[in-house]
């Protein structure tokens, strides 16, 4: 399953309610859960993120209905990647001329 990297931002609304984090991080889970996918982890960072999950989803078009799921709630952004395992990575080169 396609591996994917969210590198969240917490709105203002989502500063606010800083406290509820867990609960909503519950719900991430359960989303990608719900859409054939799962949270692998999650991280709060310091610097220009405040959040990265780690994450697989069966393919781009989920992963893009679970982004737009979340960004709709109102309480983070998100910037989303698609993340290539060293055996992808090694496929997708061998291919080349």
């Amino acid at each position: 399953m396609p591996t994917y990297i969210m590198l969240v931002n917490w709105t203002q609304q989502g500063i606010e309610k800083i406290k509820e984090s867990p609960v909503r991080i519950d719900a991430v889970r359960s989303l990608f859960k719900e859409m054939g996918g799962e949270v692998k982890g999650f991280y709060v960072v310091l610097g220009r993120y405040d959040g990265v999950v780690i994450a697989e989803a069966p393919n781009d078009e989920t992963a893009a209905k679970i982004a737009l799921a979340l960004g709709s709630k109102g309480t983070a952004r998100s910037e989303t990647l698609r993340a290539f395992n060293e055996d992808e990575f090694r496929k997708i080169i061998s291919a080349l001329p």
